[in-house]
């Protein structure tokens, strides 16, 4: 037998909980950080953004033209194959680093954004949120051709968009009292809130697994919770193309498509709509 069809009955009989991360997308259009060919850059940090009105007229003029092409980014196999696997029972739930809502959109119902979601944005001055769709719309008005102008310019891993001189992009406002937009996502060098960490922690001690999909765990919001796993003494599997900061602690490593391993035939017996 392949190592996924070893792999896939445990897991199966089991259930599991999933920990997803960036390559879990990759197959759906996203591009990732660390993934095999992916671009050697980091993303605007916490500090960065909230060091004024320079930095976030940059991040806005090309996260602007990130979501206007990456917006229409669906689901693919592995994401309606685990919302499948939760439906039956076997997935007792996702913890996503992921910020692209497509586990969602796929139909899972047991979701925990980690780092939040893209879709969503909130005011740094009184906290107030609303909708990137309804914000796009806004940046389009206030800066008529930008999309076209930079129709050519290459899209980044994190869904922004390389511009370089973004001086004249016209940076939208809270409507309610005037102060800095953030998209409602946690930003490197900004900390997840804890109550959601809290819960992350308490899927980890209700599961009989720990399944690991497509992140390279090179940060510590994922880490932390494999290595609370293998401390408790759950199984933990991962499942990533290349290394992971977490091979080291873990018996089972698959050097795996997560597309791939979820739609693979061994999990036919879970349900019969898997394959």
């Amino acid at each position: 037998m392949t190592p996924v069809a070893e792999v896939v009955p445990a897991l199966r009989d089991s259930g599991f909980l999933a920990l997803t991360g960036a390559g879990m997308s990759t197959d759906s259009g996203i591009p990732d950080y660390r993934g095999p060919g992916s671009a050697n850059r980091s993303p605007m940090t916490y500090q960065d953004f909230c060091s004024g009105a320079a930095a976030q007229r940059r991040y806005w003029a090309r996260a602007h033209l990130g979501w206007s092409r990456m917006n229409g980014a669906v689901p693919n196999a592995g994401h309606h194959a685990l919302a499948r696997l939760e439906a039956a029972g076997t997935c007792t739930g996702v913890v996503t680093q992921n910020v692209d809502g497509l586990h969602e959109q796929a139909g899972a119902s047991r979701v925990v954004a980690l780092h939040g979601r893209i879709s969503d944005v909130v005011c740094l001055g009184c906290g107030d949120r609303l909708s990137r769709a309804l914000l796009q719309r806004e940046m389009d008005l206030l800066n008529p051709g930008w999309l076209s102008r930079h129709a050519a310019a290459p899209t980044r891993p994190d869904g922004d968009v390389e511009v370089l001189d973004t001086t004249g992009f016209v940076t939208p406002h809270c409507p309610a009292c005037g102060g800095a937009l953030k998209p409602d996502v946690v930003f490197f060098g900004e900390n997840v809130p804890k109550d959601r960490v809290e819960r992350c922690y308490a899927m980890v001690d209700a599961a009989p697994a720990l399944l690991v999909l497509g992140s390279s765990l090179t940060v510590m919001s994922g880490l932390r919770f494999v290595r609370h796993a293998v401390k408790r003494r759950t199984p933990v599997v991962i499942v990533n193309r290349g290394a992971t900061r977490g091979d080291a602690l873990v018996t089972t490593k698959l050097h795996h498509g997560t597309s791939e391993f979820l739609t693979h035939t061994a999990w036919a017996g879970c349900t019969p709509s898997l394959v």
